[in-house]
């Protein structure tokens, strides 16, 4: 049974088509943002193919053009937030086991990241065995505009992107397209958006159907992000974009000020930390500690009210520089133990 003979209100379809599990998020108005049932589902799902002598092949896709998945459902964060509550602390529990899953899993997931694909959607799909990209791709981690950190394995990710090309994506949060995803690790193949059809129906075309995308913009700029963002300082860093001669250097640097420089400052060390630490399971239990943490910080509630809720764009962050953050506070949230665990 094809997705339009479906029922439209289920949130993630799970259909098997010979020797393929498909599972596909099913919340095109809201680019197919996460719940805790659908990674339920998804987490179901893929434990039974796990153990099915029919399904060898997995493939995850989003309903409509949009995106495969715009993340989390940010309002449901904010009310956590503001009032002391602890659901997202149990969602990005089962959110980071099934990030852990696909990343682990024993058979080919092949993830088609077409459209907007940021930050819980990065996690379903860029810890996949095969990614692909179109040209109608943008990838983010914008976690430190809200006052977050990139989580979902986000940090295992940018941490061993090649250079400095995680930090930058880290720090800033900007989207970027299918050739400096590709240049950074998070996806494998580019293939055009007209023939995802093919693919859906033979995963197995991926190579065949795979071709050089779109120039992006990490060639040119490659040398001034390794040269800026090296260094345990954010401030350090900024600093050096700042004086760097190029625009794209001074454009990251203006771009990072706008950020929760609480989230900042968590963000590099959580990269930096993660680059040493032994698997993407360590990367996450370490996620899960700042998390936590980060729920009951003001910056959360404050960066979802700017973006999200009234949209104003004008974060007041708590503290508002660099130069102000507790380094005690920072070490007092990679200090809490990971909930749940």
């Amino acid at each position: 049974m094809r997705t339009e003979d479906r029922a439209s209100t289920e949130p993630v379809i799970v259909e098997v088509s010979g020797p393929v599990g498909h599972l596909i998020l099913n919340r095109p108005k809201a680019i197919n943002a996460l719940t805790a049932e659908m990674v339920t589902i998804m987490r179901r799902a893929l434990a039974e193919w796990a153990e099915s002598a029919q399904v060898r092949t997995v493939l995850i896709s989003g309903a409509g053009e949009r995106g495969l998945c715009a993340g989390g459902d940010i309002r449901a964060i904010h009310a956590d937030a503001v009032s002391g509550g602890t659901a997202s602390l149990d969602f990005w529990a089962d959110e980071y086991r099934l990030n852990a899953t696909v990343a682990t899993y024993p058979k080919p997931i092949v993830a088609l990241m077409d459209g907007l694909v940021m930050g819980g959607g990065i996690g379903i799909s860029a810890h996949a065995s095969v990614r692909v990209v179109t040209e109608r791709s943008r990838l983010a981690m914008p976690e430190v505009g809200i006052g977050m950190h990139p989580d979902v394995g986000g940090s295992w990710l940018l941490s061993h992107a090649p250079g400095e090309l995680g930090t930058h994506l880290a720090l800033t949060g900007s989207p970027v397209g299918a050739a400096d995803a590709i240049a950074a690790g998070l996806a494998d193949h580019y293939v055009p958006a007209a023939e995802l059809t093919r693919l859906i129906e033979a995963p197995d075309l991926v190579e065949a159907l795979a071709t050089t995308p779109p120039p992006g913009e990490f060639g040119a700029a490659r040398e001034w992000i390794d040269a800026c963002y090296t260094g345990d300082s954010v401030s350090e860093i900024v600093a050096r974009l700042a004086a760097h001669p190029a625009p794209g250097a001074q454009a990251a640097a203006k771009e990072i000020a706008t950020r929760s420089p609480t989230a900042l400052t968590i963000t590099l060390r959580s990269l930096r930390t993660a680059a040493h630490l032994p698997d993407l399971r360590a990367a996450l239990d370490q996620e899960l500690r700042l998390s936590a943490a980060m729920l009951r910080l003001p910056d959360l509630a404050e960066g979802i009210r700017a973006q999200i809720i009234d949209k104003d764009r004008n974060p007041r962050w708590r503290p508002p520089t660099l130069a102000e953050v507790s380094p005690g506070l920072i070490d007092a949230c990679f200090a809490k133990p990971a909930y749940g665990s």
